[in-house]
């Protein structure tokens, strides 16, 4: 399907630089492989791939154990990555791209994964929060031993079959949530956290209205 395979042909890749100050570390949770590509539990991925495409560039350069590419979004320098541990050790990679980089986590990281507890077609920004369940935030927050990082959620529900394919009434609404999530990653970067939230969550201020999220 168009538009959610791998990234096109970079055209623009920025040098990297461990040493680069003022880094923003966008991290879309997956699993690898061509088996998961298309299914609920990689949108992490597919909206990083979405990011690059629309930007012009490639996640393809090896960086410890995560697939990455550079960008530039507003003002900021950004560093686009895909984890390749498979998704219940992606705060392994996580972790080592933030202590490359040097990082703090509540500013300058953003999380994109798949939500069972919200419908198909509807992203949630949050600040901070538990893992809720999720295997891939469950392996971040333990490795780097804070819940205090942003992240953007993708509603799957009421699929439950996390790897199976999506379907192709599906994908269509998967193509609408990833411009959705790729707009969003915008906004927080060009115009902050709670823009973002009062723009793309359905009601401005439920981020405080889900206890789980505050585990």
């Amino acid at each position: 399907m168009a538009g959610l395979g791998p990234a096109r042909q970079e055209n623009r890749l920025l040098t990297s630089d461990p040493l680069d100050a003022g880094v923003k570390l966008i991290v879309g949770l997956g699993n690898p492989g061509a088996e998961y590509e298309l299914t609920p539990h990689n949108l992490g991925f597919l909206t990083i791939d979405r990011i690059a495409s629309d930007r012009g560039v490639a996640v393809r350069n090896r960086q410890g154990r995560a697939l990455t590419g550079r960008t530039q979004i507003g003002e900021e320098q950004v560093l686009l990555a895909k984890p390749e541990t498979f998704m219940n050790l992606s705060g392994l990679a996580v972790r080592e791209l933030v202590a490359e980089y040097q990082l703090r986590p509540e500013s300058d990281l953003v999380v994109i994964y798949d939500e069972l507890d919200l419908p198909m077609g509807t992203i949630r920004i949050r600040q901070r929060g538990s893992s809720a369940g999720h295997n891939g935030m469950e392996s971040i927050i333990g490795a780097l031993g804070t819940q205090e990082f942003l992240r953007i959620r993708l509603g799957i529900a009421p699929e439950t079959k996390i790897l199976k394919p999506f379907s192709k009434r599906q994908l269509k609404v998967v193509e609408e949530v990833l411009d959705t999530a790729a707009e969003a990653v915008k906004v927080i970067l060009t115009e902050g956290p709670r823009a973002a939230m009062n723009r793309f969550n359905r009601k401005p201020d439920d981020d405080q209205a889900e206890p789980d999220e505050k585990k």
